[in-house]
């Protein structure tokens, strides 16, 4: 089967997180993804390390950069320009991450790479827009979020806010990305017309707040941390067990006798303290002291059996070779192993969604810095071979 954007070509300059992740996303649906980085260094990412599977390979580069061709150009240099310009004029989509004006000052800003492609679609990812009074402050995924209020609802009740394990504020950024692209395609294929698509990582952080944000425009009460548990549901919290953590989500009443029967207290459900679930949220704290020795009693992958096998959700808090040695994670094929010509066999994580009539596929390893170079020139470009080493010796690729 071929992929869903087979045909489509991206020339991607952004680099780090939130731009890679698009790409690797636009490149798994069957995209042309012709990275462009720096000669000699390469996107930041590169050196991101330990860990590194080989010299100038680490880990933080191989897992966003899958199912991409790179090049290296100088685009500080005229020709480099004229490069991008000419890949401008063969390609569907640029997609770039830096500061704002950076483009433009370069020439190759949305008005000038709009007169050369009318049908381009150019997608512009910064920190906190292109304008307004904080547009050129450098946006990193720890500020945005500590600035957009994620920051401010993570960590426990009684302790300091905590930032997400993951730079979780540039991944939703890139998947919104990925989603405005596909959008601007469809729209491009009714009028003929390319556009331009901004977002930030600001914009998009402060709409990944959903329920706590509207919580907070309905109410008027600033919400509070919670660590693992929910302000408004009880239990549906982190526990401790006899050895590990687990999760215990008990979402409505129903549930609740259940659960209550299965740890052995079936005189809870009747507690008139804790009957509902609004009663419970009111009397969390008894409710919680009555529940955490009991889960302790037992082994975590015991209570996960006993729940699940009553079909009330339950989940152990998983390191990460648990995760992938989990037989679902397995089985929906969500590890995989490439071949990398300097690194040898790579571990990857898989590509989350299927399609019944397209095919969503790793086909080429995360590429090793300008691998691509004189194979993009050449087949994309025409250029031959006196030219391509007349641009090296310059210094351009």
């Amino acid at each position: 089967m071929k992929g869903l954007l087979e045909g489509i070509r991206v020339l991607d300059l952004s680099r780090v997180l939130a731009g890679p992740y698009c790409s690797m996303i636009l490149g798994d649906l069957g995209a042309d993804i012709i990275k462009v980085e720096r000669p000699g260094i390469g996107d930041e990412t590169r050196h991101w390390g330990p860990p590194f599977a080989a010299p100038g390979e680490s880990a933080y580069f191989l897992c966003v950069n899958r199912n991409k061709r790179s090049i290296t150009i100088d685009l500080k240099k005229p020709a480099g320009i004229d490069i991008i310009k000419d890949l401008v004029r063969r390609s569907d989509v640029v997609l770039e991450n830096f500061t704002p004006g950076t483009m433009d000052g370069l020439g190759i800003g949305y008005e000038a790479l709009c007169a050369i492609n009318p049908r381009i679609i150019y997608c512009s990812i910064t920190g906190f827009g292109p304008d307004g009074p904080f547009s050129n402050r450098a946006g990193y995924d720890l500020a945005v979020s500590a600035l957009g209020g994620l920051m401010g609802i993570t960590g426990e009740p009684d302790g300091p806010p905590v930032k997400v394990g993951v730079a979780i504020t540039d991944v939703t950024t890139g998947i919104s990305a990925q989603g405005a692209i596909c959008a601007a395609l469809y729209a491009r294929e009714k009028t003929g017309k390319g556009q331009r698509i901004d977002l930030s990582l600001l914009e998009t952080q402060v709409s990944a707040l959903v329920n706590i944000a509207s919580s907070y425009l309905v109410s008027g009460a600033i919400p509070k941390r919670w660590g693992t548990a929910h302000e408004t549901i009880v239990p549906y919290q982190g526990f401790e067990t006899k050895d590990k953590y687990v999760i215990v989500a008990v979402g409505n009443d129903q549930l609740w006798v259940r659960f209550c029967k299965i740890i052995g207290r079936s005189d809870l459900a009747e507690d008139p303290r804790f009957k509902t679930n609004p009663l419970r949220v009111k009397n969390r704290k008894e409710c919680i002291e009555i529940l955490a020795p009991i889960l302790r009693t037992r082994p975590r992958d015991e209570w996960v059996q006993l729940l699940n096998d009553d079909a009330i959700p339950c989940a152990p808090i998983n390191t990460m070779d648990e995760v992938f040695q989990n037989p679902q994670v397995l089985h929906r094929n969500m590890l995989v192993e490439v071949d990398h010509p300097k690194a040898g066999k790579i571990k990857l994580v898989g590509i989350p969604v299927k399609y019944s009539e397209a095919q969503a596929a790793i086909r080429r390893h995360p590429p090793v810095l300008g691998e691509h170079t004189d194979e993009v020139l050449t087949e994309v470009l025409g250029y031959d071979g006196r030219c391509i080493e007349d641009l090296k010796s310059a210094g351009v690729i």
